[in-house]
């Protein structure tokens, strides 16, 4: 007997550490700090040159480009990977002359839309590899 309740105390133990495990390999989203404000910054700029044509200065899209703030845009990226977000803008934008920018521009870019999106500054600049912003999902519910 006394050894299925040492297997049990050993279960719970268990599974407390996995419950815990859990807990800390949560999804981060935008709303999680994941830019900076200098970055986002630069996105600015580089956005106001690259991308404000089509865009709009205000990101609300145009004849040529959609949004890139509001409902719509909201919903065709709501729960996706920031990757996803990242490598479209970077395979075909700007699109008079795609996959120009380098990944750095890139993220300056995505993270000033984030910034305009509303999503609060943090300590680190977005990452540049896919894989890393594929951990992080846009999400347009607030936490």
């Amino acid at each position: 007997m006394e050894w299925i309740a040492r297997g049990l105390i050993a279960l719970a133990g268990l599974g407390a550490i996995v419950s815990g495990a859990a807990t800390v390999a949560q999804e981060k989203s935008q709303r999680d700090g994941i830019y900076r404000a200098d970055q986002a910054k630069r996105g600015e700029t580089l956005y106001e040159s690259y991308c404000a044509n089509c865009h709009g200065t205000d990101l609300s899209g145009g004849d040529l480009a959609p949004g890139l703030l509001g409902t719509d845009f909201d919903e065709k990226w709501n729960g996706q990977p920031l990757g996803q977000l990242f490598e479209r803008i970077k395979t075909t934008m700007p699109q008079d002359n795609p996959d120009s920018l380098s990944r750095s521009q890139n993220a300056d870019i995505l993270a000033f839309i984030l910034q305009k999106s509303g999503a609060p500054a943090g300590a680190s600049d977005l990452p540049v590899q896919a894989e890393t912003l594929n951990t992080i999902r846009f999400s347009v519910s607030k936490p």
